[in-house]
């Protein structure tokens, strides 16, 4: 296989090559199991169009998100609707042509996007009284690799081509090392999940990846059976958590509703509840200037010519 080689690895649990790769990998993670849908709140006259973007499958975003939106749903009276789209680039389409509400967002979406789809910071959650995340580069815990140099010429997993954690900052990992991922690993397949993509590492399908250090924790913390196939070998300097956002064509009265749903939600045993299943805290009011960091990082690509869709790499 050529380096500069894209495969996909299927956010439903299906790893295979695209038409580009001649010997694509074909590997059945999981059993496809049909997904109920959000139970919707009757008597209301609009859906809620709430989209998640694929930090984690569908399945287990499902999983971890449905008695949130039931709970926005009836504080609302609102039918709520639940979108999934594969890639945060498809989410943002979305957004951009005013289909969904609100949003769960990756922070390298959100600041790629923000100037297209007008999308407007409504809370953040907080998480071990911080509001900061990472990327963990992680590889089999029986790998003898101990630094990115060591996955020279190996096979890596990014998550999204526009993820902060899982491909943005391993990037500019690889960029530092006077390199590109296309020359520097073998292979880079894309899993459209972190949570596909320790699986990934854990199976020993690729050799090492980059995930987002909220699900990793989570993960670890609730079923560490896959995590802890895993170690971290480098952690990145903190970034601006993943973001809730609004679309600006929502009514103010509803903007205001959502933003006390969420900033209260704490206060209550049911708001309580579901937050601490989700590894929350509670939400908080975002702010801007916590994404300055990703602002720079993507600058920092831009000018070291890296192609990512929606950021046109600096002429030199």
């Amino acid at each position: 296989m050529g380096r500069a080689t894209l495969s996909l690895l299927c956010v439903l649990g299906i790893l295979w090559g695209c038409s580009e790769d001649r010997n694509p990998v074909l590997v059945d993670f999981s059993v496809r199991t049909p997904m109920p849908a959000v139970q919707e709140v009757p008597g209301s006259s609009k859906s809620l169009v709430v989209a998640v973007g694929a930090m984690v499958s569908p399945r287990a975003t499902l999983r971890h998100y449905r008695q949130l939106l039931d709970y926005v749903g009836r504080h609302m009276d609102r039918d709520v609707s639940l979108v999934q789209k594969k890639t945060y680039g498809q989410l943002s389409q979305l957004f951009a042509q005013g289909s969904v509400d609100l949003a769960f967002v990756c922070t390298g979406s959100y600041v790629l996007h923000r100037r297209l789809t007008h999308w407007e910071l409504l809370a953040a959650p907080q998480v071990m009284g911080q509001t900061t995340y990472q990327s963990y580069l992680i590889v089999h815990k029986d790998a003898p690799y101990t630094s990115l140099d060591d996955l020279r010429h190996k096979t890596f997993a990014f998550t999204d081509p526009h993820s902060n954690t899982g491909r943005l900052v391993p990037t500019a990992w690889v960029v530092e090392a006077g390199s590109t991922p296309e020359a520097f690993f073998s292979q880079v397949l894309y899993t459209y999940s972190h949570d596909n993509a320790i699986l990934a590492v854990a199976k020993g399908l690729v050799d090492g990846a980059a995930v987002d250090s909220l699900v990793w924790d989570y993960e670890h913390a609730r079923d560490s059976t896959w995590t802890s196939q895993t170690k971290i070998l480098r952690r990145s300097k903190p970034f601006g958590i993943p973001p809730v956002v609004v679309s600006p064509g929502l009514s103010t009265r509803d903007k205001e509703t959502l933003r006390r749903i969420f900033l209260t939600m704490h206060e209550d045993l049911e708001g309580r509840r579901i937050l601490d299943a989700l590894g929350m805290d509670r939400f908080v009011a975002a702010e801007p200037t916590w994404y300055q960091e990703t602002e720079e990082l993507l600058g920092f690509l831009q000018n070291n010519g890296i192609a990512i869709h929606g950021l046109e790499p600096a002429q030199h």
